[in-house]
């Protein structure tokens, strides 16, 4: 068979009583090595399409091997094309850079790398704060379509700047700029991307290449038997603002809207809920509910401020490796430190220590120093009742508490909340608060609370 008619997939015979049934899986046309050149220099373009045999081995994949991607991509391009297109226009920059979102993230707004880089364009968290983008444990706008794209145009055109080369500033995007500069060092000081090509880190050998063979794809799509018409598309959005916390699902269960709709078109919601607190949060909402939901916004509103926040800001605070909350001390590993005794001294769990510095064992180095995200309650001086020298062992059960005339007495203790202790004592927050004379929801390690018979 030649490669003519290339047959992806295979033909399935099966008997049906007496007959035979066939079932032809899809055809794909052959497109050879020039008729693919030609294509390639008749594309209007800034970036450079350098057409060779390493990007003719991915225009294969995408249009043969992993066919189904691509396909998976056609339908949702219209999602969000329309806003790299503006975002880059805006910006006067080369409008073929959107293709590079699929190569980072295959257009996933909530897709997560090995490296935690986060979004459509995947950036990690440092490179994120350069450009404005916040994370925390409720919100994440690496994943906002928006801010993000917004921040990607900026960053290129940064290093645009720094290397007067489009498929060098291609490069820095994947492998960052110390990495490109190195790779030109070693290659004598040569300044194009195939010349310094070699020196670069593998996947970025991979990177722009990739970059080339799907820019080529996507202006031929019908000459490799795809369907270039997309299935799923945005209905026209505007926004409505938040200041406050705010349960997703209580909100939409008002309206009768699609959960997943809703967090498909605010995927920065990492949680379900805004937290208290949040500012001038902009929602976005279909252009036919906004009318509704500003005339009953004041129920809207007090009615999805009512569910699961106290649930919610205790994973918050509890979950490992979470920082939401908390605020980031150093600290420079000693000889004879374990993380035990680090944990120890600053009231937090070894799996945080791990997860806050990609730490996957027990292994540290003398004079490393470490992310410790502490909470308000730490204090210096008390270690949260934990200190280096002389760690103290958390109290006991029977310490803990005791009985007395009004009540059980509970010693609180590290990673408490109200909401915790309310729901182990089978009694409520209220309660609580009305018992120990509590105006707000702070407690603190070490303080003794009254348990309401």
């Amino acid at each position: 068979m030649t490669r003519k008619w290339f047959l992806l997939g295979l033909l399935f015979i099966s008997l049906v009583g007496e007959g035979q049934e066939f079932q032809l899986t899809e055809v794909i046309p052959d497109n050879t090595y020039d008729e693919i050149a030609d294509r390639m220099s008749c594309i209007e373009n800034e970036v450079p399409l350098a057409f060779n045999e390493r990007v003719m081995a991915f225009i294969d994949y995408f249009a043969i091997k992993d066919r189904e991607y691509t396909k998976d991509i056609i339908r949702k391009k219209e999602l969000y094309f329309p806003l790299f297109s503006e975002t880059l226009a805006r910006h006067n920059m080369p409008d073929e850079l959107k293709y590079l979102a699929i190569v980072e993230s295959g257009l996933r707004p909530n897709a997560i790398s090995r490296a935690n880089a986060v979004g459509l364009w995947q950036f990690i968290s440092s490179t994120g704060k350069m450009y404005g983008l916040h994370s925390d444990w409720y919100v994440d706008d690496r994943m906002d379509p928006e801010e993000a794209t917004d921040a990607a145009a900026r960053h290129l055109k940064d290093l645009y700047r720094m290397f007067d080369s489009w498929e060098l500033a291609l490069a820095a995007y994947n492998c960052g700029p110390g990495n490109v500069r190195k790779a030109i060092r070693r290659s004598g000081y040569k300044r194009e991307f195939w010349d310094i090509y070699r020196y670069l880190p593998r996947e970025t050998r991979s990177y722009v290449p990739q970059f080339v063979a799907i820019t080529y794809l996507f202006n031929h799509l019908e000459e490799h038997g795809f369907d270039p018409q997309p299935e799923l598309f945005h209905p026209e959005m505007d926004t409505i603002m938040i200041s406050q916390y705010f349960h997703v699902e209580t909100f939409c269960n008002q309206l009768d809207l699609c959960l997943d709709d809703m967090l498909m078109w605010n995927p920065q919601i990492k949680r379900g809920a805004l937290p208290e607190g949040t500012k001038n949060f902009a929602l976005r909402v279909p252009v036919e509910w906004k009318e509704e939901i500003v005339a009953n916004r004041n129920h809207l509103y007090d009615t999805a401020s009512k569910v699961g926040k106290e649930h919610l800001d205790y994973l918050a605070r509890n979950t490992p490796g979470s920082t939401y909350g908390r605020e980031r001390l150093y600290y420079r590993v000693r000889s004879g430190d374990v993380l035990g005794t680090i944990a120890q001294q600053y009231g937090v769990r070894v799996s945080d220590i791990r997860s806050w510095n990609g730490i996957r064992g027990n292994l540290i180095r003398v004079g490393q120093r470490l992310s410790i995200w502490v909470l308000p309650t730490y204090n210096s001086d008390t270690k949260n009742l934990y200190t280096a020298s002389n760690p103290q062992p958390k109290p006991t059960t029977s310490q803990a508490s005791s009985i007395t005339s009004s009540g059980k007495m509970y010693t609180v203790k590290y990673g408490d909340s109200l909401w915790s202790i309310s729901r182990s004592n089978n009694t409520s927050i209220e309660k609580l608060k009305l018992a120990n004379k509590l105006s707000s929801n702070t407690i603190k390690p070490g303080q003794s609370l009254v348990i309401p018979n």
